[in-house]
């Protein structure tokens, strides 16, 4: 049951919680670009992650993308809608490639409706994934683009550490601006010895920088969280 708990929403449980599960629970490592679900296809499993990130992109008419929230060890993906309509609103991606504890959405409910715990720690981590967005569209709609560069990095970071595998083109569609702007940026902040860039894999060498030129996203998704999980 130890490998489980490199999810940090499924080590808050209580033991008798933790094993109520474990017949059902699955590790799993997932390819970067592996797709979770489609904009509105049915959810079959949910997933807790212990390693890599799970991007949750907000997808246009025109084609365009824009990356909504960003999910990590420290949360989950598909337990909400698996509590309701089981139905994705985004389309939801692997965008770094990690490992998780999965288990079929129609067990999910069963187990999340018998063991109160369960629900609670779910449905508190979906507060704080609105919070999570909210917060992104105002960052995404006042701050510049080297201000909400560095707030990602930040939050890659948290999750990944400080070599992270990502391209700039990915990195613009996650801000929703052009690569040029993404370039522009990491040209800058690695002539200031903040990051180096090569190959797809961003490197950060001074995460002080990085926090000093962060706007303040960062420091409130991270408020949030210690609200709700403490």
């Amino acid at each position: 049951m130890s490998r489980h708990l490199n999810s940090q929403l499924l080590a808050r449980l209580e033991p008798s919680a933790l094993e109520a599960m474990r017949p059902y629970l699955a590790l799993v490592n997932i390819e970067q670009g592996f797709v979770l679900a489609e904009t509105h296809a049915s959810i079959k499993k949910v997933y807790f992650p212990h390693a890599g990130i799970i991007s949750c992109v907000v997808e246009l008419i025109g084609g365009g993308a824009i990356e909504a929230g960003m999910i990590g060890r420290d949360g989950q993906f598909g337990g909400g809608a698996a509590l309701d309509q089981k139905i994705s609103l985004n389309f939801v991606i692997m965008q770094v490639a990690g490992s998780a504890s999965v288990i079929d959405a129609d067990r999910f409910r069963e187990l999340a409706f018998r063991i109160p715990a369960l629900h609670q720690i779910v449905m508190a981590y979906e507060q704080f994934f609105l919070a999570h967005v909210q917060q992104t569209a105002a960052c995404n709609a006042v701050h510049t683009v080297e201000a909400r560069t560095c707030k990602w990095l930040l939050r890659m970071q948290k999750l990944c550490g400080d070599d992270i595998p990502l391209t700039q083109e990915f990195l613009a569609q996650m801000m929703g601006v052009r690569r040029t702007s993404v370039t522009h940026v990491a040209v800058g902040l690695q002539k200031r010895g903040m990051i180096t860039y090569y190959r797809g894999r961003i490197t950060i060498t001074d995460l002080d920088q990085i926090r000093e030129t962060a706007c303040e996203c960062d420091t409130a998704h991270n408020e949030h969280y210690q609200r709700l999980f403490g």
